[in-house]
């Protein structure tokens, strides 16, 4: 069961992916050469692996097409997903223009702002609307996952449209934590707090 995963072990799946689609070449690779490439210990690798479908050879190691197709589908990369994000600022529209999303079966598609200046305009080809719209929109578009990129007072207040509109998976950029009901997933990204945690390590 993909809920059995520990996080630090799913977050370091996409980890695996990268490095191995930075190969050049097909063939086996062992658990213990991705540790060492990755400067991870074998072990760990080896556990984080057992939650996929992969199956390694004694001695010999993964087939690496195998294991790429494996932690693609752990991962949800066949399986495409519509994003939206709130906010089309200077982090919202570096977003939309990130090509990278479609590497894991992403595809954002829109974004909202209340700025008038910025409606109806577009950023890496996908469309600003207008953030009163975005009910409407939101139907129209059937994203299953949110971006929150907007002001913390603001937030909240966009978690509720997204929720209400049926997306359960947020990703929230706004430094507030949000009140969701069960069955909604929100992961917070405070980069400030993430700098202060490494500033206290120097």
């Amino acid at each position: 069961m993909k809920s059995d995963i520990p996080v630090t072990s799913l977050q370091r799946l996409p980890v695996y992916l990268n490095y191995l689609k930075s190969l050049a070449s097909d063939g086996f690779i062992s658990s213990g050469a991705i540790a060492r490439a990755l400067g991870m210990g074998e072990v760990l690798v080896r556990k984080d692996l057992a939650f996929t479908s992969a199956q390694g050879k004694t001695r010999v190691g993964y087939s690496r097409t195998e294991l790429i197709s494996a932690l693609e589908d752990y991962l949800g990369c066949n399986d495409k997903k519509k994003a939206v994000i709130f906010g089309a600022g200077e982090l919202g529209k570096a977003l939309l223009s990130y090509g990278g999303f479609s590497n894991y079966g992403i595809e954002v598609v829109a974004a909202f702002d209340n700025d008038s200046a910025k409606t109806g305009t577009y950023v890496g080809g996908k469309p600003i609307f207008d953030a009163e719209t975005s009910t409407q929109k939101l139907t129209e578009i059937d994203a299953r996952l949110g971006v929150i990129c907007v002001p913390a007072h603001g937030a909240q207040a966009v978690a509720d449209t997204l929720i209400a509109c049926g997306v359960k998976k947020i990703l929230n950029f706004a430094p507030v934590l949000l009140r969701v009901p069960d069955g909604v997933i929100v992961r917070n990204i405070d980069v400030a707090a993430n700098l202060a945690i490494l500033s206290s390590m120097i």
